[in-house]
């Protein structure tokens, strides 16, 4: 493992970028973000990529046409540990909420090792706080990886997994537009979730609004439950493929997205998840540090 790129900015986030296996074509990249926090003591989330680059190939997603396979758990881990190993040399972790988030480049489901990373982190470190999180398209194909999931929720983590299926659109047609591999359609997602769901946080339907995305908030009331499923909405960040695609949404303020009276008034939790805008100047969206890496090679 080898730092080739770092960019932050100070109680907010830093990512960086590594080469692994002496080769630069097997590049990972990670996040150590305090955003939305008062303090590493209070909240800290550790972003991790789960694949060298991805072969899903979303369209806001700067990852696009960049794939080389899985890392290894070792490879995984890491991640982890060099983050770790910056703040807390030791590897205790006194964090109320230490969040490990397999949501930077590369799809979760397609490596079976993400698994086994997740079950070594609380031998490896100790950390009272910890809370993994997947994010995840749901790829048809992948039912080992779920069903190994599902039982790690209902056993040794027991409704402390943080899980959020992408959503982006209420209308089939668009989100393989968006998403173009198969996938589960919603009502699969709805019945895993039924089944996933052990108490406490609730599974998040996430949706990155593009100014064009449905959000049909009927749609949503008659397949998913309000005591399993919460609605997260975004903005879609300006990537360079989101804004190729014309998919920035510069703003998105309640008062834009008038279902979410609706979804409400149906008994759902919604949250607008707004990131910090200084967060697109240091490249902290998914894979932007990897294509400036691409582009200063070519």
């Amino acid at each position: 493992m080898k730092i080739i790129l770092k960019n932050g900015m100070d109680g907010l986030a830093t990512v960086y970028a590594a080469v692994y296996r002496n080769d630069d074509r097997y590049l990972l990249e990670f996040v150590d973000s305090l955003s939305g926090s008062d303090g590493v003591s209070e909240k800290w989330v550790v972003v991790v990529s789960s694949q060298f680059g991805c072969p899903v190939g979303c369209l806001m997603c700067d990852t696009n046409g960049y794939y080389m396979g899985n890392p290894t758990k070792e490879e995984l881990l890491s991640q982890v540990d060099f983050l770790v190993r910056k703040r807390f040399p030791d590897g205790k972790v006194p964090t109320a909420k230490f969040k490990v988030q397999f949501a930077r480049m590369g799809e979760p489901a397609f490596n079976m090792n993400v698994l086994k990373a997740i079950c070594a982190i609380p031998q490896r470190f100790e950390a009272p706080g910890y809370m993994p999180c997947i994010s995840t398209i749901a790829p048809v194909g992948q039912d080992g990886f779920f069903s190994e999931l599902r039982e790690l929720n209902h056993g040794i983590f027991r409704g402390r997994f943080q899980l959020q299926f992408s959503i982006h659109s209420t209308r089939e047609s668009q989100r393989d537009s968006i998403m173009p591999v198969r996938k589960w359609k919603l009502p699969e997602i709805s019945r895993f979730g039924e089944g996933f769901f052990v108490g406490g946080r609730k599974i998040s339907l996430n949706f990155a609004l593009a100014p064009d995305n449905d959000l049909d908030p009927e749609i949503i009331s008659e397949l998913f439950s309000p005591d399993v499923f919460m609605v997260k909405l975004t903005p879609v960040n300006p990537t360079h493929q989101a804004m190729t695609n014309n998919l920035v949404r510069d703003t998105l303020l309640e008062e834009e997205v008038p279902q979410i009276d609706t979804l409400r008034d149906s008994g759902f939790e919604v949250v607008l998840s707004i990131g910090d805008q200084r967060e697109n100047h240091i490249g902290s969206n998914c894979g932007q540090l990897a294509a400036l890496w691409k582009k200063e090679c070519s």
